[in-house]
């Protein structure tokens, strides 16, 4: 019984760190996750059964927890970029799984279109430009050139990576 409360506890605290986090996405970006577009990409398939929209929130959780190991080690970021760079990252706004001419090569190409989609609706800094547009390297051949755009990077590639394994996990069972 200790270890079903113990576990029990453990969903608990990690339930409680997602809504903490959840709220500090809501302090930085309110009117993204509220926009009619963002919204709009749930219907737009990411991985697998994964949406545009809820890969862009777990980037952008993934990419506050590893702002919050940095910090631990005296590394600074700007939180507010972070999470905005993050949540527009993949704002393409299609379903680039359709055949259609302008979808190929989307993993090079949609970083621009996300960019231009992005500055129709919102005015960005010069990081969460950055963001967006850098964070396919290495398949896009500019490297990141600001902090938080390495680790929305890095938290692009990794959930990409956890949704796509879950996905062929899935299959496979």
């Amino acid at each position: 019984m200790g270890k079903k409360e113990s576990l029990q506890e453990k969903r608990q605290k990690m339930a409680e760190k997602r809504r903490r986090l959840r709220r500090r996405m809501r302090s930085c970006a309110q009117d993204i996750l509220c926009s009619p577009n963002f919204r709009r990409s749930a219907a737009f398939c990411q991985h697998g059964r994964i949406s545009v929209r809820s890969h862009s929130l777990m980037v952008a959780e993934c990419s506050l927890q590893i702002r919050q190991k940095l910090l631990r080690l005296g590394i600074e970021c700007r939180e507010r970029e972070l999470v905005r760079g993050a949540l527009l990252h993949d704002y393409f706004l299609y379903d680039w799984h359709v055949k259609d001419k302008t979808h190929r090569l989307h993993g090079f190409f949609h970083p621009g279109t996300a960019l231009a989609n992005a500055q129709k609706e919102y005015v960005l800094s010069e990081r969460e430009k950055n963001i967006i547009l850098r964070h396919m390297w290495p398949l896009t051949p500019c490297p990141p050139a600001c902090r938080e755009a390495w680790i929305v990077t890095a938290a692009d590639k990794y959930c990409s990576l956890r949704e796509t394994l879950f996905l062929r996990r899935r299959r496979d069972a």
